[in-house]
């Protein structure tokens, strides 16, 4: 991983960069992380970013595509920084993990994801910043759960009274997209051995009713409420201007969730993508880097030319501050499933990036060909501006 102007020369996949990438190249909106032409069959998805103990940044993002071996043993790559995402260095990368989330534990660094496209629960951790990893090989190393097909994503982990928890999908019946995935919740005790799966609890599963508003729910967001509170807060197919998201309600004591869709559908913005929603307690708000859809039109799901930066007291009236990333074209062009991190003032966000090149572009909005780093400095300072409010009951 290296940025922007030292791409040229070095080698990815095989694949050498031409030095005409950077000499004629429009520039894509951040630091790029990585680049990867779209002719190789393989695009960039899963980013996740997090700030180490030390201040360093840590990146993972993984391949997927016709020439990506993701359905079998797919390669996530690292990179990290020591200057504050300016340039980047790549660390080795990891074989049989995919759709995987970083996070930080107890001075340790943990990578959580799936051994394959829709394979085991699997969880991985570094005591080196990235360097070296442990390997899942059983139910003491971090092979966590084989009995389902699982689906998952760079969502975040939150710690409350005592444990640690994230979402998770199960795709029952194990065929098919969206229609099947079941919603469930995974925790542990802060104090336990995240490795060992008998450390981790599920909870009873959720499947998408068909008869409910859109098709599918994934990908969800633990948070804690304002009533202190564990929700899961999911992205929902729903294409109906691509602005739903569906609350998921966890009780702690029966480790159980449940869901009324009469009332726990809400307006969010962009909540047909993908998106990550964080507390920040400075500000007594919920942020989100989401796709936003300014240019209405085109399929909601796949209009991410637009990356917006929302804020909301309450999880219930949504407001659009900023828009951070737009292009005009919505085939070509996306800034989506974006990973994020609250840096003192200022939100520092890690992109799935399709944009142009000197080779004709990604292969399409969805199919990205570039990481990009990007900081959105005094994020707070925002909050008195409005472009688009979503409200809610």
């Amino acid at each position: 991983m290296r940025t922007y102007l030292l791409l040229i020369g070095l080698l990815f996949l095989g694949l050498k960069t031409d030095t005409a990438f950077s000499q004629a190249a429009p520039t894509p909106p951040g630091t790029v992380v990585d680049y990867i032409r779209a002719t190789a069959g393989i695009y960039f998805g899963s980013p996740s970013l997090v700030i180490l103990p030390d201040g360093s940044y840590l990146a993972s993002y993984d391949e997927f595509g016709p020439k990506s071996n993701n359905e079998k043993s797919p390669t996530t790559h690292l990179a990290t920084s020591t200057d504050r995402g300016a340039t980047w260095k790549s660390l080795s990368p990891l074989k049989d993990i995919t759709w995987a989330n970083l996070f930080v534990h107890q001075n340790a660094v943990y990578l959580m994801g799936v051994s394959r496209k829709y394979g085991d629960l699997v969880i991985r951790k570094s005591n080196d910043n990235g360097k070296t990893w442990s390997a899942a090989r059983d139910g003491i190393s971090g092979l966590l759960r084989t009995d389902f097909e699982y689906h998952t994503a760079p969502v975040p982990v939150v710690v409350h009274n005592g444990r640690i928890y994230r979402a998770i999908e199960v795709r029952s019946p194990a065929y098919g997209w969206g229609a099947n995935l079941e919603a469930a919740v995974l925790s542990a005790p802060v104090e336990a051995d995240l490795l060992k799966a008998e450390s981790w609890t599920t909870s009873n599963r959720l499947h998408f009713d068909q008869t409910w508003l859109g098709s599918a729910w994934l990908e969800g967001n633990m948070v804690v409420d304002p009533a202190g509170k564990l929700i899961n807060l999911l992205r929902v197919h729903y294409l109906e201007h691509g602005g739903k998201a569906a609350v998921v309600h966890y009780d702690e004591q029966k480790n159980q969730i449940s869901f009324n869709p009469a009332k726990d559908f809400i307006n969010f913005p962009g909540g047909c993508k993908k998106f990550t929603v964080r507390y920040d307690e400075k500000s007594k708000r919920y942020w989100t880097l989401s796709n936003h859809i300014r240019d209405f039109g085109h399929n909601p799901e796949r209009t991410r030319n637009c990356l917006a930066l929302c804020s909301s007291p309450d999880l219930k009236k949504w407001t659009v501050h900023e828009e951070v990333l737009y292009h005009s074209d919505v085939e070509k062009h996306g800034f989506q499933y974006v990973d994020w991190q609250f840096d003192g003032d200022d939100l520092v966000a890690l992109v799935r990036t399709a944009f142009d090149d000197a080779y004709g572009g990604a292969d399409s909005q969805h199919n990205s060909n570039f990481v990009i780093f990007r900081r959105i400095d005094k994020f707070r300072d925002k909050t008195g501006r409005a472009v688009a409010t979503y409200a809610n009951p």
